[in-house]
């Protein structure tokens, strides 16, 4: 490693981590109604918001009236989507005139961006119109993102509250998401990537003569402001198909660090926001320091698998240096492992290295990322849940240990709350596991696999993690665009994401209703090196091993593979 690859990791580090206090309050102020200083731009806009659409937002909603809500919202989205993407060609702002989606290439896209995921089985810049890409994707990585900061917010208060039935508004939470907490940062981080080169613009694609003599066509449309939303909403979607290793989408080291580190932004802030909802920031700090400690290990783990050399050309007396391959010079080894190990540890597609090109333990940091369920940061909202979800498993453990009723903040954890934690940790092996399997013992789906032996069995078992996590991000050369794959990822996708809301939204409601617990000397403590040690084993334990086995038959087969002889000819 460089000089510039420490200045890299430093600045990254910084740009993250010192906004996020005054970012975290700024988050829970919004949430709470109450002013702040876009109050009085944003304010008036806020309010036509509700007249036009006929909400009282003082009006408060139980759990099932808050989840009915949400899933109505989402149902309307997708269907909207759905149909943008099937009749795209026949609608405007669509100057390369292309046609619209097949059936199954159209769900598979609407559920992908309504569920935060922004898997693509197509390439942008090919398949989908100017008008596709801003009222339907760019929509739905607005409101998909605020949907889950919602739900984040219904889970503060439910944990927050004692002894009552509601949890807030969701359409004025979802307003507030959107007019507050996404729009103004995407704006600025939209202007940042227009000064470093990115096209925002409704003209046609152009045409330029080669040096060859070949007519070229370069891809144009309205990226930069996509951009800022698929990386602060922890979306992921490209504009154009290769994503952020595209120059249009990623040109410079600048774009590159502002896009690294906007993924993480918003997620590592509303873990502030939880702090100030139960007025005890050092819950705050104990969840951000297990998050950090992940992030770490993934991380080291993965910049020293990629420094290495290709064992198989060091032998052959090839290659001395960490492999290049699927990497922009631009960004170099360690722009490209941050970005992978950033990507997978939120809930974001986006790549600016090809997955498929990284070495077995590189690729393998990246699935676990993923497989132990978004909480490593995790996406807008959805991250901090899913560590929450951990961090009750963590009190209830404790509970049994020590053999006291597990309490959470003055919270007793029963047997309905235990079992909807319980369904939460069905969720990941039903879609990366059930659904995975399925895919590779089936023929037809399993020719989808572009490689033999244990890498190919990496792509497709990547394929379904990132479904099932809503990340979005793929191995390249699994063929993804077939029936089966469209319709069982997309089934992937939506299990990935309301099989989570769904329990969370019920736990939320119950815990809202309890009363509220004294804490004494006797009770466990939820914000000390010991709880954020057991939280940190809890995670491994229950959200890891579970997929040890696949791992050993897909990265770590192929790792150790990799150490064989190499016979030369």
């Amino acid at each position: 490693m460089h000089s510039y690859d420490y200045a890299l990791l430093l600045a990254f580090f910084a740009i993250v981590l010192l906004p996020a206090p005054w970012l975290g309050r700024f988050y829970y102020k919004v949430m709470e109604g109450q002013r702040t200083w876009l109050s009085p731009l944003l304010g008036p806009v806020e309010q036509a918001c509700y007249r036009l659409a006929g909400v009282n937002a003082g009006q408060e909603q139980n759990w099932r009236q808050y989840t009915l809500a949400l899933l109505a919202f989402n149902l309307a989205g997708f269907l909207l989507l759905f149909a943008v993407l099937l009749l795209q060609g026949h609608l405007p702002l669509n100057p390369q005139h292309l046609p619209g989606q097949e059936w199954s290439l159209a769900f598979n896209t609407a559920v992908s961006f309504v569920t935060n995921t922004n898997w693509q089985a197509y390439s942008g810049e090919a398949s989908v119109s100017y008008l596709s890409q801003m009222l339907g994707l760019t929509v739905q990585n607005f409101v998909s993102a605020a949907t889950g900061l919602a739900v984040l917010v219904a889970l503060c208060r439910g944990i927050a509250r004692r002894s009552t039935s509601t949890l807030g508004n969701f359409w004025a939470d979802m307003t507030r998401a959107t007019l507050y907490g996404l729009l103004p940062l995407c704006l600025l981080l939209a202007l940042l990537l227009v000064w470093q080169g990115v096209p925002q613009t409704f003209a046609d694609y152009a045409h330029a003569l080669t040096l060859q003599g070949a007519d070229q066509t370069i891809p144009l449309g309205p990226a930069a402001s996509q951009i800022a939303i698929k990386q602060l909403g922890t979306n992921g979607g490209g504009f154009f198909g290769v994503n952020s290793a595209h120059p249009f989408e990623n040109p410079t080291a600048w774009s590159n660090l502002f896009e690294v580190a906007s993924i993480i932004l918003i997620p590592v802030a509303l873990v502030f926001t939880f702090g100030h909802y139960v007025k005890d920031l050092r819950q705050s700090r104990a969840i951000l320091a297990c998050m950090l400690a992940l992030f770490l290990i993934g991380g080291s783990t993965a910049l020293w698998s990629e420094h290495q050399p290709n064992p198989a050309l060091e032998s052959a007396q090839v290659q001395q240096s960490a492999p290049m391959e699927g990497k922009e010079s631009r960004f170099g080894t360690t722009g490209s492992v941050l970005w992978t190990v950033t990507t997978t540890a939120a809930s974001n597609g986006s790549v600016n290295a090809m997955h498929d090109s990284l070495n077995p333990l590189t690729g393998m940091v990246a699935m676990v990322n993923m497989m132990v369920g978004e909480v490593i940061f995790g996406g807008v909202g959805a991250g901090l849940y899913g560590m929450l979800l951990f961090v009750l498993i963590a009190v209830f453990l404790a509970g049994l240990m020590i053999g006291r009723t597990p309490e959470y903040l003055g919270k007793k954890l029963q047997a309905r709350e235990v079992q909807l934690l319980v369904a939460t940790l069905l969720v990941m092996p039903v879609g990366v596991l059930v659904l995975g399997a399925l895919a590779a013992s089936l023929p037809g789906p399993a020719g989808a696999v572009s490689n033999p032996g244990a890498h190919g069995f990496s792509q497709l078992l990547y394929a379904y993690t990132s479904g099932t996590a809503n990340n979005g991000s793929a191995f390249a050369g699994f063929g993804a665009n077939t029936v089966y794959h469209n319709l069982m990822i997309g089934l992937a996708m939506l299990i990935g994401r309301f099989g989570y809301i769904l329990p969370i939204l019920a736990l939320a409601g119950s815990l809202a209703a309890k009363k509220s617990a004294p804490q004494g000397l006797n009770s466990f403590p939820t914000h000390g090196p010991l709880f954020t040690g057991l939280l940190l084993v809890t995670i491994l334990l229950v959200g890891g091993l579970t997929f040890l086995p696949t791992l050993a038959l897909g990265p770590i087969a192929e790792h150790l593979s990799q150490a064989l002889p190499v016979k030369s000819f």
